[in-house]
């Protein structure tokens, strides 16, 4: 099955009818490691370095934050969109050699200011779906993000969602924040080292990423961040209703931002940890029957240019897509992580995506599962 490279499906395919049940459900996906079909792909053109805010600079250290505003709204320079180009259109080329369906938003010019009543910014980039959006089983969820650069991110995916409505899928967006001053802490000061003493978010409103969010079947884990607070956490809990549970998993990172450079499942009874971000000793007890794979340390990345400008941390070696049978998708210069993998009993799957990091992710981070070949169980206790 080759891979669609386009922004979205044929309007053909709108043509089932309201209420009609499809022989392949479009959207079907309940946790991380079921062999994947189906997946959606992040897209590079049009990106620009995200508008000055403080729930931008919060997470990058203070000189890093400064470059990033001097720079903030403008396109990001030729030379990264072209590397990390290179490497996305390889990497999508493998997944459909893989067999799996790949689909993409439409291209959107991020430069292009935009307003609600109360703020106006410019825009990010559509690199990683993995955050705006979560798929629970056949429902698409399109998450309540906290970066006002953000707000309007998944309208580059409304071709697709608007598809995957017409044939079944169900789709719900979670209350559009507002993003006023009273949702950040003014005196946010962020921690360096050891956990966070506390979060720039207050619990003004309902905000998250899906990023912060994995699958196991019923059960679903979480990290309280810079871009998820507990109001956000609840919602989605009363959202999912009582046939689903949420963990949290403290982490130790002293600016936590996503979970999947933290604490990832890979298999049934099977998690990735970070070592430095992760107590193993303060897991929940649903996980004492789980292995807990430590993640070895990542191999330095050595180019200047990648470490000015990635706004994702040495940990990133942890992104990695597992696509079912064992499979899984990781950084090919991470021979350390690929080794342990290999260690593990898993086949890894070498690739280059390191020049994907300026733009906020690896190979997790740039894909959207729509479709995994399998079946809602429980995992834990």
């Amino acid at each position: 099955m080759a891979a669609a490279q386009g922004p979205g499906r044929s309007p053909a395919d709108a043509s089932v009818r309201p209420g009609a049940v499809p022989a392949v459900p479009p959207v079907c996906s309940h946790n991380e490691w079921d062999p994947l079909e189906e997946v959606v792909v992040g897209r590079l053109e049009g990106a620009a370095f995200p508008s000055r805010h403080p729930v931008v600079a919060c997470n990058i250290p203070p000189w890093a934050a400064h470059l990033q505003g001097l720079a903030a709204g403008r396109r990001y320079p030729r030379i990264l969109v072209e590397s990390a180009q290179h490497e996305l259109d390889r990497f999508i080329a493998l997944l459909g050699s893989l067999g799996i369906t790949v689909t993409r938003p439409d291209p959107v010019d991020h430069t292009r200011r935009f307003a609600t009543p109360d703020w106006s910014s410019r825009g990010f980039c559509t690199s990683c779906p993995r955050d705006s959006m979560l798929v629970v089983g056949d429902e698409i969820i399109e998450t309540p993000m906290a970066w006002p650069c953000r707000y309007f991110e998944t309208h580059a995916y409304r071709t697709l969602l608007k598809d995957y409505f017409r044939r079944g899928a169900r789709w719900t967006a979670a209350p559009r924040p507002q993003l006023t001053e009273a949702l950040y802490e003014p005196e946010y000061r962020a921690a360096r080292t050891g956990p966070p003493e506390r979060y720039i978010l207050t619990e003004f409103e309902p905000v998250f990423d899906a990023a912060d969010f994995v699958r196991a079947g019923r059960d679903l884990f979480v990290t309280r961040s810079n871009v998820t607070n507990l109001m956000g956490i609840e919602w989605l809990r009363r959202h999912l209703g009582p046939g689903y549970r949420i963990h949290e998993i403290e982490s130790r990172c002293p600016t936590p931002m996503h979970i999947d450079t933290t604490f990832l499942p890979l298999a049934p009874g099977r998690v990735l940890v970070n070592p430095e971000y992760v107590d193993v000793d303060r897991l929940p007890a649903v996980l004492d029957s789980w292995e807990i794979l430590v993640a070895p340390e990542p191999e330095p990345v050595d180019e200047r240019l990648l470490g000015i400008t990635s706004m994702c941390g040495k940990w990133l070696s942890m992104n990695v897509l597992a696509i079912g049978d064992g499979r899984v998708i990781a950084e090919r210069k991470q021979t350390g992580m690929l080794r342990a993998l290999e260690a593990w009993g898993f086949e890894p799957i070498p690739c280059d995506l390191q020049h994907y990091a300026p733009f906020g992710g690896s190979f997790h981070c740039a894909t959207l599962d729509v479709r995994r070949r399998g079946t809602l169980e429980s995992y834990l206790p």
